[in-house]
């Protein structure tokens, strides 16, 4: 059997041959470590763990290689370090903003289940690269000079724009322009910004400064996978402008080499069917999730739409997915070395089509079904994960919201009631720092 996978440069399955197959390289544009990650940031990274796993499965894990990177320079990142900066260097304020942000991602995505990439570079760490990068742009004729900024000169890639298949006129009229007056064209993306004393910065050939966010992902991606590796992946939204803009400068600074020969996406998320957005009251992160329910249910909860659609995360389908875990873990058997059967495996070889993987589990036997949940990323090991509860989860989810108003009123007795009935029901709370309450079943 081969793996296919969906090009969305190309708009077809392909079948996959890697460049070198002792050495299968992949990068996926990562998080942007300013606050707590939401849970449409959990998609990507699920389902190219899934990809990881099965690479490794195919190739042998020596033999891939997997950068997820790390963006900790952005304007974002500025903004919420400004708030908190007080007398301190600006930039001494970013790192440790972004290490106590990037420690908890780090923490929720092991609760969902994903692997550590092998390399995890972060932007702070590339910026000579970067400059490295510019300078080639600039000699090559691609890039320009322009009152401290350096922009990539869109016109002079003729091919600029087929990623998104779209032409320059369509991206023009669909994207939000910056129209400074110091650009050669209404597309043009800077590749490097002036910063002043207030800003992190760098020493350049065009002055103090900082680079621009698309630039980060095309040195880092050289940096440790080299100038074309096999796979680039990220969310839909990252099609244009991000990947497009990567693919011109890489292609730029490269003699016209691909950056990446498929590109994958996944799609959007919706919550209860709409779109997730603060202003709607429904913005749920990662951390929070992981306060209530398990980082599995979570998983399966993402792994039962294909990772091309867009998902609708929903209560009753957490709840859905929690009682499909406790079924497989109850009937799967605890084996060294558990047999992957062929339809789950072949349902994955085919563009990680995760549903038919799933509704092949459902029909394996018990070595089969351990081999199909490992494979997938589960871990159906009680002294890891407790899944079994006769509590429904909207009733603990009751509970500890009750508790956590009795908190509030400081009426400690009715808190401490509730949690010693939920204790005597076999849940035990426990209150974290950032103020949450989770809870697991005692054993």
């Amino acid at each position: 059997m081969t793996l296919r996978l969906y090009n969305t440069l190309s708009r077809a399955k392909e079948d996959f041959a890697p460049l070198d197959p002792k050495n299968v390289r992949m990068y996926v544009c990562g998080p942007t470590v300013y606050d707590f990650a939401h849970i449409g940031n959990a998609r990507p990274v699920i389902a190219f763990d899934v990809l990881f796993r099965l690479l490794r499965h195919i190739y042998g894990e020596r033999h891939v290689t997997y950068v997820r990177n790390i963006t900790d320079i952005d304007d974002k990142i500025n903004a919420r370090a400004q708030e908190v900066k007080g007398d301190r260097a600006i930039l001494d304020v970013v790192r440790d903003l972004t290490s106590k942000t990037g420690r908890i991602y780090h923490e929720d995505v092991a609760a969902l289940g994903c692997l550590p990439p092998t390399h995890e570079p972060r932007a702070t760490e590339y910026v000579p690269r970067m400059i490295a990068l510019v300078e080639r742009l600039i000699a090559a004729g691609y890039a320009y000079e322009a009152e401290g900024h350096v922009l990539f000169d869109v016109l002079a890639k003729a091919d600029y724009g087929k990623l998104a298949h779209r032409s320059l006129d369509e991206m023009i009229a669909g994207a939000r322009v910056d129209l400074a007056p110091y650009k050669r064209g209404p597309m043009d993306f800077v590749l490097w910004k002036p910063s002043d004393a207030s800003l992190p910065g760098w020493e350049s050939p065009w002055g103090r400064g900082r680079p621009g966010w698309h630039i980060e992902c095309s040195a880092m991606g050289e940096a440790l996978l080299g100038e074309t590796f096999d796979i680039h992946g990220g969310g839909i939204d990252l099609v244009f402008p991000h990947h497009e803009n990567e693919i011109a400068q890489s292609e730029g600074a490269h003699d016209g080499h691909a950056l990446a020969r498929i590109w994958m996406h996944n799609g959007f998320l919706n919550v209860e069917g709409g779109k997730m957005s603060k202003s709607l009251g429904n913005f749920v992160t990662i951390h929070e999730l992981l306060a209530d329910w398990p980082g599995d249910v979570l998983r399966l909860s993402m792994l039962r739409t294909h990772y091309r659609q867009p998902v609708d995360w929903t209560v009753q389908g957490m709840k859905e997915s929690w009682a499909v875990l406790e079924r497989w873990y109850d009937a799967a058997e605890p084996v060294a070395a558990p047999r992957i059967s062929t339809p789950v495996l072949g349902a994955l070889l085919d563009d990680l089509n995760s549903p038919q993987a799933i509704a092949e589990m459902h029909r394996a036997d018990p070595s089969e079904l351990a081999g199909g949940l490992s494979l997938l990323g589960f871990r159906p090991d009680p002294g890891r994960i407790a899944m079994h509860s006769s509590v429904p989860v909207d009733e603990i989810a009751h509970d500890i919201a009750a508790r956590n108003d009795a908190r509030k009123a400081r009426n400690f007795r009715e808190a401490d009631r509730i949690r010693d009935d939920l204790a005597a029901k076999g849940i035990q709370l426990k209150d974290n720092p950032d103020g949450t309450t989770s809870w697991d079943v005692k054993r």
